[in-house]
């Protein structure tokens, strides 16, 4: 079998005994879901993401520019929202830090609470999202992806941080073979923007031609099954859930 597709199969299927146990497929699954949030909150809430700050410092940049469509204002409250997130989502996990599985879940769970929230304020309000109405889910979502990252980053996973891809792109072909480096991981690599893709894919297509509130409901079940299986897999102590060497 190819390195590539051994590799994804390994991100997909893991070993339940080797170091990160059920991780990469439940942040695959997280990775969908930043996705699925940003095509929400770029196409509903005006030019601004909640889960990928890179893009928000740019859009700030674009507005104070004066380009039409971008805000300032909507831009830094999405990065406050996304700071104040990650500070709760960091208190979260190292409450936790002797075991990885109880800081996924206890992370998830509140990021669930926020994702929920905002589904709610999207059922109630209706669409378009204007006013007070698109400031609230920015700050819902930026909170619940602020913590969602503060976790993947306490977890460590190599190549699985469920948000940044360019550094993952960038190390698939720098430390590829070709570039003769030591290997690439490009099988999770791939599998982690593809999971982006799909996010985004689904979100903007259910967005845009089936409910506005569509992305968000996905969200809401794909993290209802990632809490699910964490909880049900993290209740003894295999060595998945031991701290990261790395951290």
């Amino acid at each position: 079998m190819p390195v590539v597709l051994r590799e994804a199969r390994d991100t997909l299927v893991p070993d339940m005994d080797g170091p990160q146990g059920p991780l990469p497929p439940v942040l695959l699954a997280l990775t969908v879901v930043t996705g699925l949030v940003d095509a929400f909150s770029y196409l509903l809430l005006g030019h601004v993401f909640v889960a990928n700050m890179t893009g928000n410092v740019v859009f700030m940049g674009f507005a104070l520019a004066g380009a039409p469509g971008f805000s300032t204002f909507a831009s830094g409250v999405a990065l406050a929202s996304f700071a104040a997130g990650a500070l709760a989502g960091g208190v979260t996990v190292h409450l936790a830090r002797a075991h990885r599985g109880r800081q996924l879940l206890h992370a998830l769970s509140l990021q669930t609470a926020f994702v929920i929230a905002a589904l709610v304020v999207t059922l109630i309000s209706g669409a378009p999202y204007t006013g007070g109405v698109r400031f609230a889910l920015i700050v819902l979502l930026g909170v619940g992806l602020g913590v969602q990252n503060a976790a993947a980053l306490a977890l460590g996973v190599p190549d699985l941080t469920t948000t940044v891809l360019t550094r993952t792109l960038t190390g698939a072909v720098s430390d590829s073979t070709l570039a003769r480096g030591p290997g690439s991981r490009a099988g999770r690599r791939v599998l982690s923007a593809a999971a982006m893709l799909t996010g985004a894919f689904a979100g903007a297509l259910g967005a845009l031609h089936v409910h506005p509130a569509l992305p968000l409901v996905i969200a809401v079940v794909l993290l209802a099954g990632a809490i699910t299986a964490v909880g049900l897999l993290s209740r003894g102590d295999a060595p998945w859930t031991r701290p990261s060497a790395g951290r």
